[in-house]
Formats: structure tokens, sequence, C-alpha cells
């Protein structure tokens, strides 16, 4: 067989498809074959599908090369699609700590993306989001949700969670906003005691610059992230380059075109403004851990 460098990077990834989409996209809009762009890259057209396909790295020149083709001018377009390519390429070179718990298989390209991003906004309806989690409260749900019949698997989830944290601290954390709604905050998972435990840890690193914390209240009524919980992860300023994330009883589903971006950025915006400000939130945290 032979060694081969490339080997184990001709895989898709999130956004390895996100930046082969939109250039796919700009290449069918200008009328040109992927013989064109193979052309252009001094490659094969298998090359350009795989590229395409977001199943291998793209270099700068690539980029550059690709965006003259198909007659690209816009800097900001080009610096988005070259950041975007450089996220690619620093998630395919990462051989994180994820990949030594099997617990996290289904969420490992997430947590991937999260080690690399700048920015995470995350809706939740029922429960704290991951990276705000105690690990009593980690613990609990796990039982709850009974994803593993063998209680030894527990321990490894909720070290791995526990590690995730990570990125909130240091010399360059993660920015988190994450907004809940009030139920999160009042279903007593694991019991009274451990939910104490979790209020309180919500109030400690509501404290932290790089976490914003809001509260859509009981008092909202309908509102329109009644559907279902997602998280924006983005690798510049939020906006720019964004790929959603939505974790269904299911299967893990990655939204990945600047429609479903957009939309979600909107949604995200409009659940925002009906939740309570910061401050309020957190006096309303107060006030439930006081009730629990």
């Amino acid at each position: 067989m032979g060694n081969n460098p490339d080997r184990g990077r001709t895989i898709s990834t999130v956004l390895g498809r996100r930046l082969g989409g939109e250039l796919l996209r700009m290449r069918e809009e200008c009328g040109l074959r992927q013989t064109h762009a193979a052309e252009a890259l001094t490659a094969s057209p298998a090359k350009v599908a795989k590229i395409e396909r977001g199943q291998v790295p793209l270099r700068d020149p690539d980029v550059r090369a690709l965006c003259h083709l198909y007659g690209q001018t816009d800097e900001l377009v080009i610096d988005r699609l070259l950041a975007l390519a450089k996220a690619d390429r620093e998630r395919r070179k990462a051989h994180g700590w994820w990949n030594q718990y099997p617990q996290l298989a289904a969420m490992a390209e997430y947590v991937a993306l999260e080690d690399i991003a700048t920015n995470v906004r995350t809706w939740q309806l029922a429960v704290v989001p991951g990276l705000l989690q105690t690990p009593d409260y980690a613990r609990a749900l796990a039982v709850g949700n009974g994803h593993w019949e063998d209680p030894d698997e527990i321990e490894p989830f909720v070290e791995s969670r526990m590690t995730r944290q990570a990125r909130l601290r240091g010399d360059n954390p993660l920015e988190l906003w994450a907004v809940m709604h009030e139920a999160a905050l009042r279903q007593l998972v694991g019991g009274r005691q451990v939910m104490r435990g979790q209020l309180g840890h919500l109030l400690d690193v509501g404290r932290q610059p790089n976490v914003k914390l809001q509260v859509l209240p009981y008092l909202a009524g309908a509102h329109p992230g009644m559907n279902s919980a997602f998280t924006i992860v983005s690798f510049a300023e939020p906006g720019a380059l964004d790929v959603v994330h939505v974790d269904t009883t299911s299967s893990t589903l990655w939204l990945e075109s600047n429609t479903d971006a957009d939309r979600h950025n909107v949604l995200f915006d409009r659940v925002t403004r009906l939740s309570l400000a910061q401050r309020n939130s957190i006096s309303l945290i107060e006030g439930i851990l006081k009730e629990t």
C-alpha cells in the first residue's frame, strides 16, 4: 500500500463541506465545469470533486485561484473563504483530547469545532448548556437519559464534558452567549441539591467577561424558539462564518449553508430580544436558587 501523507485527511468535514459548497455554487453560477477548476489548480477533476464535497483541505493560493477563475473580486468574500479554509485545515490537523473518549463519538465533530471556534451562541429549551454544567448535573443527565447501560461509561462522559469547559478559560477563551428557557432552570435534574449546585455555578460563571447569560421567562409566552434548541458556532465575528448544530433525539444535524446560518442568526436575535437582560436573568436565577 505504501505511505500516503494524505491518508486520513480525505474525509468530509463540516467546515470542508461549507467551503466546498460555496465554491461549487460560485463555479456553477459562472457556468464552468470541474475540468476548468482543475486546470486552474493544476489538479485532476477528481480532486476538484473532493474539494467540492469537503473531503480535502484547501491551501490559500488555491482558494484565491478559484476565486479569480470564478470572477469573485469582493475581498470580504475572499477573506471569508480564506478564513474558512484555514479553520478547516486547523480542524483536520487537530489531534484533540476528545479522541480518547468513545463516549463522545456522536459529538466528536462538534467538540472539535468548538475547540477552534471564536464564538458560540446557544439556545436551550430544557437543559443547561454543556459548557456550563456541573459534574453532578451532567451525571444526573446521563443517568436520566439512559444513553449507556454500563454505569462505568458515565464517568468518562462527565470527565469529557468538564474538559470541554477549559475553552471558557485561558488566554484566548471562547466567547459564549447562552440563552436558556426558564424551564431549564426549574427542572430538578438530579434533585434539589444538584440543582442548587448547578444554579450557583451559573451565577459564578456568569461573572466571567466572556460569558453572557440570558433567560427566557415563562411570562414571555409563545416565542420563535419553541420548536427546537440549536447552537451557532462561529470562527470569526458572529455572522461572518457560522455553522449551526442541532442535536436531536436520534441524530446530530449540521446546517451548513449561508441561508441556514442567516435564518438561525435571526432566530437567535429574536429569542434574545424576548429574554431578560443579563442582570435581570441573574436576578431570576438567584430567585430560583432561593426557592430550590
